[in-house]
């Protein structure tokens, strides 16, 4: 029995599942550092620059743990369900955590948005695979991901820098932080409005062929008695 249980251990806790729950880990860390408790208050943007740092290693993680899944052939039921709650976690605690931290780029209408969009397009693959099917990542939803990182690491620099200058060159970071944010909303609305589409046509298609396979059930079963009868 001991024996079965470490087996099935070794099994789920694998590297691409570490490499998740390390994702869902950073979770509390981001929020730490984008919190006024953090102890080091933008002297020189270390605040923002590790909380930055921190986001986008998390996201480099996302890509990771399913190039390793696929490849050692580890994928297991617990990260079939990890990896879509690390990601939500992680998009929800920083968007979430912008709001205070940053509201001048990031108004909690976003937020909302941005979160109820990922619990719409959670909620749609619930019911597709309650049906047995499944919706597929779209382009527009790999899209969306880079949107978003891009769009809160600017947020966060710009709580500290509106431009870098390096020399002669002048990075504007706010200017680039609101475009960021407010394309990001755009693409997560148009990948949600994909993504229903997609939903749409496949419950469609398999209620029809549901109707269509009770319709020659039932004359099956027609022909079956006019057989007996006769």
């Amino acid at each position: 029995m001991g024996c079965c249980i470490r087996a099935h251990l070794r099994i789920c806790v694998n590297l691409p599942n570490s490499i998740t729950m390390s994702r869902i880990f950073c979770v509390p860390l981001l929020i730490w550092l984008l919190s006024r408790s953090f102890p080091l208050h933008s002297v020189y943007g270390e605040q923002e620059i590790l909380a930055s740092a921190l986001f986008i290693l998390a996201s480099i993680t996302d890509g990771v743990d399913g190039y390793l899944a696929r490849k050692r052939g580890q994928i297991t039921t617990m990260g079939m369900l990890l990896d879509p709650l690390a990601d939500k976690l992680m998009v929800s605690a920083a968007f979430i955590a912008l709001v205070e931290f940053n509201p001048r780029v990031l108004p909690a209408w976003i937020a909302i948005l941005v979160i109820g969009r990922e619990f719409l397009v959670s909620g749609l693959r619930s019911i597709a695979t309650t049906e047995g099917f499944t919706i597929q990542a779209s382009d527009l939803g790999k899209l969306k991901m880079v949107t978003q990182v891009v769009a809160v690491v600017a947020a966060i620099l710009d709580h500290r820098w509106n431009v870098w200058r390096f020399g002669w060159f002048i990075l504007p970071v706010h200017v680039i932080a609101i475009t960021a944010v407010y394309f990001m909303v755009l693409v997560s609305i148009i990948s949600a409005v994909d993504y229903f589409t997609a939903f749409w046509r496949k419950i469609e298609h398999a209620s029809v062929a549901r109707r269509k396979a009770r319709f020659v059930l039932s004359r099956k079963k027609n022909v079956s008695s006019i057989d007996r009868i006769s």
